[in-house]
């Protein structure tokens, strides 16, 4: 293409020029200053956006390293939860893959951390003003500002898995109901549609967030919760009749006791009771069908994402089982399985199925 000099000669003509210098020198100095006072309200605006805020919510602004050193510590406390409890728990979640498993982790914490509220020593309004922290602590869980190191982690849950509020919120209603039964003796021997609800708020609420770190789909996921939660629990109540005995705790359902002849209702007369083996060997059966409905579902459920569930289950069934064969005649020594009992139980589960 060729290009006539007078074209591009002309610019440096102008240019030559005293009275058109001045012209472009006043003009300059106006796009300078136009240019000042933008570049000044863009970062008013950016420190509007990112400081103000961060300061009247009382956040105060994360670098990264900063980011990573909380995470860091999160991790240890979970840790540290997880290998001091001697839990079973532990080896199931080992055959999550690592973001699975440090969620399940956290969620096991979590749990841990509300339920020594209730059963540590305290009056039950001290028990229900820690458990309320906790409440406030899953609000800014929810907010992304949390400030406890369990609460940091089941932050990362939540964002990668999804994890429902309410569900948590369940979880710690439940606990709630046992500071309550602490300090009444009204509440003991709840009715049936109490104990329900109770399982559903300490155990199905559990599985639930168990479900959707396992990526079950949630409709199957929830329905699993539901009847596994509650055979897991009902068989926890079984078992430890005589150590919730002395905590003056007492979870059989009225229903059921005043049916067998029970009219003192104190754990102790209970427990002394000649009828008790008759009242368990019942909500025995109860706790044998929600296992039934739950091997049911597993039985459809994806093999991969549904192996923690299935471990759980067998070992707490064959649990159950024991309790059943020994006539539920021995409360204050209820049978444990063996280290080779569970071993037998969780290789039975991962080869043949639920």
């Amino acid at each position: 293409m060729v290009i006539h000099l007078s074209i591009i000669e002309f610019p440096f003509n102008v240019l030559s020029d005293g009275r058109f210098q001045r012209i472009i020198d006043r003009r300059m100095l106006t796009i300078s200053v136009v240019l000042t006072v933008l570049l000044s309200a863009v970062l008013l605006w950016a420190a509007l956006l990112w400081v103000v805020p961060a300061r009247l919510r009382g956040v105060r602004s994360k670098s990264p390293r900063e980011g990573e050193e909380k995470s860091a510590e999160a991790d240890r406390a979970i840790r540290a939860l997880v290998d001091g409890s001697g839990t079973s728990f532990f080896w199931a979640m080992r055959l999550l893959e690592a973001p699975r498993r440090r969620a399940m982790f956290a969620v096991y914490a979590f749990c841990r951390v509300v339920d020594d509220i209730a059963d540590e020593g305290g009056t039950a309004e001290e028990k229900q003003a820690g458990l309320a922290e906790w409440r406030g602590e899953i609000e800014r869980i929810f907010q992304g500002r949390p400030e406890h190191p369990v609460g940091i982690a089941l932050s990362e849950a939540v964002s990668r898995f999804g994890l429902r509020k309410e569900d948590m919120h369940a979880v710690v209603d439940g606990m709630n109901m046992d500071a309550v039964m602490d300090a009444s003796d009204a509440v003991r021997a709840p009715s049936m549609a109490d104990l329900d609800l109770y399982c559903d708020r300490v155990a199905s609420a559990v599985g639930r967030l168990s479900c959707r770190v396992f990526g079950l789909p949630e409709a199957e996921g929830d329905r699993l919760a539901h009847s596994l939660g509650r055979a897991l629990q009902l068989t926890n109540i079984l078992r430890d009749l005589a150590e919730d005995a002395e905590r003056g705790r007492l979870y059989l359902p009225r229903e059921l006791l005043e049916a067998h002849g029970m009219t003192d209702l104190s754990p102790s007369a209970v427990l002394a009771h000649p009828m008790l083996p008759a009242v368990c060997a019942e909500l025995g059966g109860i706790a044998e069908r929600h296992y039934a409905d739950a091997r049911a579902i597993l039985d459809v459920c994806d093999k991969h994402k549904r192996r923690p569930a299935a471990i759980m289950m067998a070992v707490y069934h064959r649990l159950h089982e024991r309790m059943t064969e020994a006539g539920w005649r021995t409360p204050a020594t209820p049978p444990r399985l063996s280290k080779a009992e569970k071993i037998a139980a969780v290789l039975r589960a991962l080869l043949l199925g639920p």
